[in-house]
């Protein structure tokens, strides 16, 4: 089965699925459905977004299991995304050295998408309840027309497994994003002439000491709200002119307790005149440790490679927050990685044989109940 799932990964590897490149997109996502042939696919297709979702019900024993059809809930959605932050051209042929699988999205996450099909293969004529698999191309801008629009169609779960690299351990928190863009006047005049003028850019630059200093930029991977300035704009494309206007673009990431008070944080910060625009706000993901769900899955961790796998809170975020958002509980789940989305962005072979084995034990343990659920 390794040699199945490293092969599959190398195929997906090789393929250019950045986010703006929509042909190879649509293209990786039919070659990881045809793998999966004589299950229920349904399709769905957002803003020019496809996606899929396959479920464990094997078309020639039901021919009429249509997405009319679809159960209400399935007890177990695992989750995976296709597309991927891009790289450079030689990032594109996959390639290994000792333990380690190279390139663009290996890590992020072609590689668990690869253990996940093969998975559900596995065992989905041997499970009694609605298991789905579903497969977006749209993760890195945010999951909108993928797994949210999904969502928004009634895909719901029990649960849900994002397959997000995570060293094997359980990511059960993730921070919330908050993007902002944040604009202010001033009044032009001569560069020769300062006082003459209000420079925006400067006044822009007095609010983002504020910003640095309630919120500063840490030392060192902590539990903290933070707070990245991505981007400045000015109209001004010339030496000798004082700018009259200015406008930032913000990507704060919010630990859940902050949830309620962030924007309002920032809003006490601006000075008169400044105006701000929320871009998106998406929840933070937080599932209790008690979830029964994780316990299992945790146990059989620890059974698969007699380490122990321990809960943690992600820096970034994923597509489980989507269903997070609407009361369902998700984590992110997956192999070991490194140098995410770098030159030198590769996975861990061994982990990927242990993340299938973990996976394939807890699916067959949930066996039992009322499959139309």
């Amino acid at each position: 089965m390794l040699n199945k799932i490293v092969a599959l990964t190398k195929e997906f590897v090789s393929i250019k699925s950045n986010s703006e490149n929509a042909t190879e997109l649509d293209k990786i996502l039919e070659i990881a459905l045809s793998n999966l042939k004589g299950y229920t696919i349904e399709r769905f297709e957002n803003k020019g977004v496809k996606s899929a979702l396959v479920y464990n019900r094997r078309l020639q024993e039901q021919s009429d299991y249509n997405a009319k059809k679809r159960p209400s809930k399935f007890r177990i959605i695992l989750n995976g995304h296709l597309d991927v932050v891009p790289g450079k051209d030689y990032q594109y042929l996959p390639k290994v050295k000792g333990d380690k699988l190279y390139g663009v999205g290996s890590m992020d996450m072609k590689a668990s998408v690869a253990c996940l099909i093969m998975v559900f293969k596995e065992v989905a004529s041997k499970v009694d309840y609605p298991l789905a698999l579903q497969l977006v191309t749209d993760e890195e801008p945010g999951g909108f027309n993928g797994t949210k629009y999904q969502v928004e169609k009634g895909v719901k779960a029990d649960f849900v497994i994002a397959g997000e690299s995570t060293g094997l351990q359980i990511a059960n928190r993730a921070k919330g994003v908050l993007l902002l863009k944040i604009f202010t006047n001033g009044r032009t005049a001569h560069g020769a002439y300062p006082w003459k003028g209000d420079n925006a850019i400067w006044k822009m630059n007095q609010f983002l000491n504020s910003l640095l200093n309630r919120y500063p930029i840490p030392s060192k991977q902590e539990w903290v709200t933070t707070v990245n300035l991505s981007r400045i704009e000015t109209s001004n494309k010339v030496f000798n002119k004082i700018p009259d206007d200015c406008e930032i673009k913000l990507d704060i990431r919010y630990v859940p307790k902050d949830a309620d008070t962030i924007v309002n944080s920032i809003k006490t910060l601006l000075p008169k005149g400044f105006k701000l625009d929320i871009v998106a706000k998406e929840t933070a993901l937080f599932v209790s440790e008690n979830n029964q769900y994780l316990k299992i899955l945790q146990s059989v961790g620890e059974q698969v490679t007699r380490k122990k796998v321990g809960l943690y809170g992600a820096q970034g975020t994923s597509d489980a927050r989507h269903f997070t958002r609407v009361g369902i509980d998700g984590i992110e789940f997956g192999p070991k990685g490194w140098n995410i989305g770098s030159d030198e962005e590769c996975v861990s072979i061994k982990s990927l044989e242990q993340y299938y084995q973990i996976l394939k034990n807890f699916l067959l343990l949930m066996k039992g109940g009322d499959e139309n659920e």
